[in-house]
């Protein structure tokens, strides 16, 4: 049986962002899931296990033993060790779009001591303004591909705890056994790419902003799906 598509969006925006994507493997025949995080500023902290409870219970609606394939990005990609640990079923491989990497054991901070630095002096009562509100209109208004959808996506994105990006996610032993790749739309994650293809990961490139997908979602959605084809290829030929 093929594999369904897990698709984890940033707990820092909303579900909208994998939307287009989502449609385009939808048309190509795939199943897919695409769990929604807004609510997790609710259920911590920690917060990490409310988001692998969410994926997991997403995944449980997928028919049934069918293997995943989770598909993270950005900030998501933390959580991959402790979503393919929840999960009860197969997971054949992780692409992380764009994402930042977690640890290969131990545990990942959420956010590096500059970062929070950072995002400190923008908390009010402990909340931070929602992502967009982050950065300067220079760089957010190119990562939208127009209005209507930079407002969409805007009106689903969290308020989160400045405490979600205080905690560190732990790291089961074993994630990674499986394949794993890392589509790169461009810096700062190029550095990222760079690790993992120290790891021994596929890596590709899609030349974009950091919500790349929601601008060309036909050539993210190609550079995955080239990706899991290649995995299954290889491991069709090392059955033999």
């Amino acid at each position: 049986m093929h594999h369904a598509f897990v698709l984890v969006h940033s707990p820092s925006v909303g579900p909208l962002t994998w939307d287009p994507v989502r449609c385009r493997l939808d048309a190509h025949g795939a199943v897919t899931a695409l769990p929604s995080l807004v609510t997790v500023a609710a259920a911590g902290p920690p917060f990490w296990p409310g988001i692998a409870g969410i994926v997991a219970d997403a995944v449980d609606q997928l028919p049934a033993d069918q293997p995943i394939v989770i598909v993270a990005h950005s900030n998501a990609g933390l959580f991959v060790p402790v979503i393919a640990s929840r999960v009860a079923r197969p997971v054949r491989g992780c692409v992380f779009v764009d994402a930042a990497l977690p640890a290969i054991s131990g545990s990942t901070p959420v956010a590096s001591p500059e970062v929070l630095d950072f995002l400190r002096p923008k908390a009010t009562d402990g909340r931070l303004p929602q992502w967009t509100a982050w950065w300067d209109e220079a760089d957010v208004a190119p990562m939208f591909p127009n209005a209507q959808v930079r407002e969409a996506v805007s009106a689903e994105q969290p308020r989160l705890p400045l405490s979600y990006y205080e905690e560190s996610v732990p790291v089961p032993a074993g994630w990674d056994k499986g394949p794993n790749g890392y589509v790169l739309f461009g810096p700062p994650y190029d550095a990222t790419a760079r690790e993992a293809a120290k790891r021994g990961w596929l890596v590709d490139e899609v030349p974009g902003l950091h919500l790349h997908q929601l601008v060309d979602p036909d050539a993210v959605t190609r550079s995955i799906t080239t990706m899991t084809d290649t995995w299954r290829l290889r491991q069709s030929r090392e059955k033999r």
